[in-house]
């Protein structure tokens, strides 16, 4: 008599079954495993383990970081689009954190002994090289350069490769919707807003803090004829907008600095600009970093904020971001920034949200890099170009899913007898090129 035992199930099922125990539910996603077997929903975005090392590295490190790591080493891909698997994902997440049980000492047992049928227990795997490592106390001067180095330093070529021609690294204003209306044309249009709402005319003193490649700082030079000190703590950036400020002659008219902002002496600037700088300052040196915007500018001079906010329930920037793209960085409620800089003595005078238009923005930097992809492997490295794909469909998609906003504020110093200078209708604050 001849005994037939079941066929053993693939590591496929083995892992779908800890991730449904996870995620307190069904998994969203197709899996398949390195030993070709397949789980998981039919016509669902498909993720390939391709070797043991990615179940070991979640071991070491579960959650979301040590899932990006083990897609940029390449130990787990997505085959087709990047961006629905990860909606998936976060889907099933929100789920859970409505749904899912608490796993038991029963659970964890059970996973740790299919780790081991399955040959993942062992050494944790080596942290992926473009992972940040930076050392000191938290927001010291030492840290945040280095912090700043580890994003923005990257090279001035790769950036030139990923930008368009206005080096903009920031939320472009996505004022045309045809196919002639382009990125640069969305950056052009950002500028010239931010300019309007300062209200500049020539000759006004414009300090740009976190200046990045100089677009704004360039921009309100030319077309607004601005005195504009640039500051950046990154020297790549410093010295691409002193090489810009020379082609363009525009020695006269723009001092770049390259130093941290509590190193900024004087003030009495006419407007002041920290556009999507303000992430980097840390939650507990917010205070000061307000009080500082608050001495730079000179009575009635206007202040304006572009930054990135995320919900109460999830402050920060994230794991993988704040480990691959920046590190140390803080985004909290759009209110609770209102309220700072309000507290530092500045009188908060409009929001504009521009959240929709940083999904569009974000998206046309994924385009290039997808479009150029070879190029961007051969200049960075393959591991990096991964980063870069993790971080742009990813921060698009929490753009879409407002799991992330981004706002202008504006806001003024009020005169000592409380006086703005700035009319009471908000569509005449804008003072633009073609009305002077």
């Amino acid at each position: 008599m001849t005994t037939v035992h079941p066929a053993r199930p693939g590591a496929a099922h083995r892992l779908a079954a800890l991730a449904e125990d996870a995620l307190g539910g069904p998994l969203p996603l197709r899996l398949r495993a390195w030993d070709g077997s397949e789980s998981g929903p039919q016509g669902a975005p498909v993720v390939v383990v391709r070797t043991r090392r990615a179940l070991r590295r979640l071991l070491w490190q579960p959650g979301e970081l040590g899932l990006a790591q083990a897609y940029i080493t390449g130990e787990i891909d997505v085959e087709g689009d990047l961006a629905a698997g990860l909606s998936a994902m976060w889907g099933a997440v929100r789920e859970r954190s409505v749904h899912a049980p608490r796993l038991t000492a029963a659970d964890r047992v059970r996973a740790a002994g299919t780790a081991l049928r399955l040959g993942a227990v062992g050494p944790r795997p080596a942290t992926p090289a473009s992972q940040a490592r930076l050392r000191g106390g938290l927001h010291s001067r030492s840290r945040d350069r280095a912090a700043i180095s580890h994003h923005y330093d990257l090279s001035n070529e790769f950036y030139r490769l990923l930008l368009d021609e206005t080096m903009a690294y920031s939320c472009g204003y996505w004022t045309g919707g045809g196919p002639d209306f382009g990125p640069a044309d969305a950056q052009r249009a950002k500028l010239e807003l931010i300019c309007r709402k300062l209200g500049l005319v020539p000759g006004a003193r414009l300090l740009d803090i976190g200046c990045g490649w100089g677009s704004l700082t360039l921009y309100a030079a030319e077309r607004y004829k601005a005195q504009v000190t640039a500051v950046t703590l990154a020297r790549e950036q410093a010295a691409y907008v002193r090489e810009q400020v020379r082609e363009r002659g525009l020695e006269n008219q723009v001092d770049v600095v390259c130093q941290d902002y509590r190193d900024i002496a004087g003030g009495a600037y006419e407007a002041v600009t920290a556009i999507e700088m303000g992430e980097h300052v840390g939650d507990a040196e917010y205070p000061a970093f307000a009080a500082a915007l608050h001495r730079f500018v000179r009575p009635q001079g206007r202040v304006l904020v572009q930054q990135m906010s995320r919900g109460s329930v999830a402050p920060g920037g994230g794991a993988f971001i704040e480990a691959y793209i920046a590190p140390d960085m803080h985004m909290r409620p759009l209110g609770d920034t209102v309220g700072l800089l309000e507290a530092a003595g500045l009188e908060v005078r409009s929001v504009e949200s521009l959240r929709e238009h940083y999904v569009r923005t974000v998206a046309a930097w994924h385009r290039t890099l997808e479009d150029r992809w070879d190029d961007f492997v051969r200049l960075v490295g393959a591991e990096t170009a991964r980063v870069w794909r993790l971080y742009l469909v990813g921060g698009a998609l929490a753009f879409q899913e407002r799991r992330m906003g981004v706002d202008q504020i504006l806001s003024v110093r009020p005169a000592p007898g409380g006086g703005s200078g700035m009319p009471a209708v908000p569509g005449h604050w804008y003072t633009g090129a073609d009305e002077r």
